[in-house]
């Protein structure tokens, strides 16, 4: 077994962002018109007008706020709300929609397919050597359980993060300080594998080794430790180059 640590980003390292978005708005309308009833085209019309609304709320509030889970509570209130006035229904109360919000994305986020090709089986390899695999996410840990239930692969990871459980925006290295400091592990026995490299450069400058997982041939990026998919890391952590050779 490896003593090696392993974080995953989700969306661009296990799931394509353009199926994600894209199936969540086809599964929205009739979810909520299962919640609350109304018409399910309705619904996902109502979700377009107000997730664009929120896109500049969000960009405007997220650099403001240093406290995610505020945030990320304000924001499903607002969705909730939004949707309802949209659609024209009376708007429940401030509990209820939280809630609404809540099983809402756990009953979407696990209907999602839009696995990149290999990452479940990458993944699954990966936890039968014996790796230690979390996620390492900005969006919050309710969604990121959602999508990989929906995989068939939460069994394999440990913990979701899922900036909520860190109550830290993924926007610096003081995420991955704060996220190697609640696993409780130096940042050295980490790797980071992320599509940003914006989010890789955060991590390495914590001390963790990093995989950017791209295509692109940018002079930016050429020096880093790259894959093209997620589906390579069982092959290239076989010989990986590291300060302590990975078992």
């Amino acid at each position: 077994m490896s003593s090696l640590s392993v974080f995953l980003d989700l969306g661009g390292v296990i799931i394509d962002k353009d199926q994600q978005i894209a199936q969540w708005q086809s599964l929205v309308g009739g979810c909520f018109a299962e919640l609350l009833g109304g018409d399910g085209e309705a619904w996902t019309h109502a979700f377009r007008i107000v997730t664009n609304r929120l896109e500049q709320w969000e960009e405007a509030r997220g650099r403001t706020s240093a406290d995610f889970v505020s945030f990320y509570w304000s924001y499903q209130l607002h969705w909730i709300r939004g949707m309802c006035e949209v659609v024209g229904i009376m708007v429940p109360a401030e509990e209820e929609c939280l809630a609404l919000a809540y099983r809402a994305i756990a009953s979407i986020t696990r209907r999602v397919q839009a696995a990149l090709p290999g990452a479940v089986e990458a993944i699954r390899i990966l936890h039968h050597q014996g790796y230690s695999l979390h996620l390492a996410s900005g969006s919050c840990s309710l969604e990121l359980a959602g999508y990989l239930d929906g995989l068939g692969v939460r069994h394999c990871f440990g913990r979701l993060y899922g900036a909520d459980l860190i109550n830290t925006f993924k926007q610096g290295p003081e995420y991955y300080v704060h996220l190697f400091a609640d696993v409780g592990i130096p940042p050295e026995e980490a790797l980071v594998v992320d599509d940003s490299p914006q989010a890789i450069n955060w991590a390495a400058e914590t001390g963790a080794r990093t995989v950017l997982v791209s295509t692109s041939a940018h002079p930016e990026i050429g020096t880093l430790p790259r894959i093209e998919r997620l589906a390579q890391l069982p092959a290239f952590l076989k010989n990986f180059a590291s300060p302590e050779k990975v078992e």
